[in-house]
């Protein structure tokens, strides 16, 4: 029986920590930014498309009569930020491929001395 017991509190103890960091880390303004840091900046030319020459897809698409463009777009209701491609007739400037959205994860950076 003893060992049912202890069981049992550390259940009840594992749920009030689970409980702790979920109320602290939604209602406490800067609670996760403290303890993990603040995402990376989002891109200077977000939502603009650029052209890609640098690559070796870029090359490739060159090679075939395209251009390469790619642009990072942020998605406010998912809160993540995209990378999007397409391809573009070099000529009439039609677009003739997009590739799908590759979602690009932002990592935490630390602020501050620890």
């Amino acid at each position: 029986m003893l060992p049912v017991f202890y069981v049992f509190l550390v259940v009840i103890g594992l749920i009030a920590v689970g409980l702790y960091w979920v109320l602290f880390v939604k209602v406490v303004p800067g609670f996760k930014e403290q303890r993990f840091g603040k995402l990376e900046e989002l891109p200077a030319d977000l939502g603009k498309w650029r052209n890609d020459q640098e690559s070796s897809e870029a090359e490739t698409a060159k090679q075939k009569g395209l251009k390469r463009q790619e642009r990072y777009l942020f998605d406010s209701e998912k809160n993540k930020l995209l990378y999007q491609v397409r391809y573009r007739d070099a000529e009439s400037n039609e677009i003739v491929r997009v590739e799908p959205d590759v979602v690009v994860k932002r990592r935490r950076v630390k602020t501050g001395a620890a």
